[in-house]
């Protein structure tokens, strides 16, 4: 009950109204739990001054983790499309570049920004949402945008890991990243989820 419990704070609600509007940009009721951001986010270096892209951030779940983990260094930059994600985001996380832009344009935003490469870039994506086409662009400019020893992290639900979205997009991540792990499930978040740590773009 405690975690459903830390789920269900004051990002339930905005992130219901959203999930309503758009259900297929969205893809979910509630917001990922802590159990997940911190397995999300682990690849984010205790130490220098890491470049850290998320995209997808919703209400924030991840960019809480994210924040946490940075401590005051580094860039953390945001890609959301959603309007009432930015504007919420950009209150909450003064710290963060949120920036109102679609993944596919991600090389563009962060050289607009004046960065060349990204350490670390983590997807709130639904992956299972999208049409082959916007995957494969989408999972091109994350390549496209990070170090050569750079990492991806992204989640994908237990229940829907099996389905023909699901499973093409799996197969795609082998074709952009050298190493491909799936971590454990987390049994803790609502509904289950599992982690793809890539690495090594090609």
């Amino acid at each position: 009950m405690t975690t459903l419990h830390a789920q269900c704070d004051s990002d339930t609600m905005p992130f219901v109204r959203e999930f309503v509007r758009d259900p297929f940009g969205v893809a979910s009721v509630v917001p990922s739990g802590g159990a997940l951001a911190r397995r999300v986010t682990a690849p984010v270096a205790a130490s220098g001054e890491p470049v850290v892209v998320e995209l997808g951030p919703g209400t924030g779940a991840f960019t809480r983790s994210i924040q946490a983990a940075l401590g005051g260094r580094g860039r953390h930059v945001a890609l959301e499309v959603n309007t009432q994600f930015t504007g919420l985001l950009a209150a909450r996380f003064p710290g963060v570049d949120v920036v109102g832009a679609d993944a596919r344009n991600l090389v563009e935003v962060l050289g607009g920004l004046g960065i060349k490469r990204a350490d670390v870039v983590v997807s709130g994506l639904p992956w299972a949402a999208f049409r082959p086409a916007r995957q494969t662009e989408i999972l091109g400019a994350i390549a496209g945008a990070l170090r050569p020893e750079g990492a991806f992290t992204t989640f994908a639900y237990v229940h829907a890991r099996w389905s023909g979205p699901a499973r093409r997009f799996r197969r795609l991540l082998d074709t952009r990243f050298e190493e491909v792990v799936v971590g454990r499930t987390v049994w803790a978040n609502l509904p289950p989820a599992l982690v793809y740590h890539c690495r090594r773009p090609r």
